[in-house]
């Protein structure tokens, strides 16, 4: 009698496929007391979601370390894994195999890992969705196999970053607080000091979760909150300047027509139009919105 249960699929997507930056080389689901794989190295990404029991996870070094669902071991081109379920309970996983020039950008992001190549998750349920429709999608005779799955690949890839176990449910934590203290006069240093981290590491947990770096990531805040204000209000220059942590005016003027490409006052003027609708001419201002009287 099987100990385990397997099914899988495999293909091969065009050239003209993998032009649209992840293209799905297989999926599968398994459960039960699963052979273990490995040693092996493998010349594509593959994401395996494990969500229900245990087993463990060795290094190349030979450093072995328990596997708890849910849980995501990454496995990355060239490098050498070996994995297996626990030989008594086995375990449930899903999997997906995939490629494409996207996953150099997923990586940059941090939302592919190579050097965690076990990631703790809150909740496996959102990736095995992805999985899932993945797996509906590997239908046979499905004229549009190869892009559906390269879709949801992408959708898989989020769902997995979001369900890290160490994000915040509403996102990368640094992030968060970096937006709520954006507009206060404070340096990259005084920022890393206030999350007992060292410039260098604020730097690498930015770059991680936004692409950027800190002074970039705080500009984009800062500038973003400039055009609502100048949009929305009738607030001078000077007045939206210092609302988004800028006392001197005429560096904000410059920074602001360098970034965006055109000047504080021309960029008032072409957003400031009537909104159609008949219901109101005048942007709400976004720290003072209108209140909706129900008679």
């Amino acid at each position: 009698m099987s100990t385990y249960h397997t099914w899988m699929r495999y293909f091969t997507p065009s050239p003209v496929h993998h032009r649209l930056g992840l293209v799905c080389l297989g999926v599968g689901l398994q459960h039960g007391l699963l052979p273990t794989v490995g040693p092996r190295t493998l010349d594509h990404h593959v994401a395996v979601v494990i969500t229900a029991g245990g087993g463990w996870y060795q290094e190349a070094d030979g450093r072995r370390t328990p596997v708890t669902a849910p849980a995501l071991i990454w496995l990355t081109p060239g490098r050498p894994h070996h994995y297996g379920a626990d030989p008594g309970t086995g375990w449930d996983e899903c999997f997906v195999d995939f490629t494409g020039p996207a996953t150099t950008t997923y990586t940059e992001l941090g939302y592919i890992e190579p050097d965690r190549p076990l990631v703790p998750l809150s909740d496996a349920a959102p990736a095995r969705a992805a999985v899932g429709r993945i797996a509906r999608a590997a239908r046979r005779g499905n004229p549009l196999l190869d892009v559906e799955t390269g879709a949801a690949v992408h959708e898989l890839l989020v769902a997995l970053r979001r369900a890290r176990a160490d994000m915040a449910p509403d996102g990368d934590p640094v992030l968060q607080a970096l937006a709520r203290d954006a507009f206060q006069p404070l340096t990259v240093a005084e920022h890393a000091s206030r999350h007992g981290m060292t410039p260098a590491e604020l730097r690498t947990a930015v770059r991680r979760g936004a692409g950027c770096s800190p002074k970039d990531y705080l500009l984009g805040i800062r500038l973003g909150r400039a055009k609502e204000l100048l949009a929305a209000t009738e607030l001078p220059v000077a007045a939206v300047a210092r609302r988004v942590g800028y006392d001197d005016p005429a560096y904000f003027s410059r920074l602001f027509t360098r970034r965006v490409g055109t000047a504080p006052v021309r960029f008032r003027e072409q957003q400031g139009r009537a909104v159609p609708g008949g219901w109101s001419d005048r942007i709400p201002d976004p720290d003072d919105p209108p209140m909706l009287h129900v008679g």
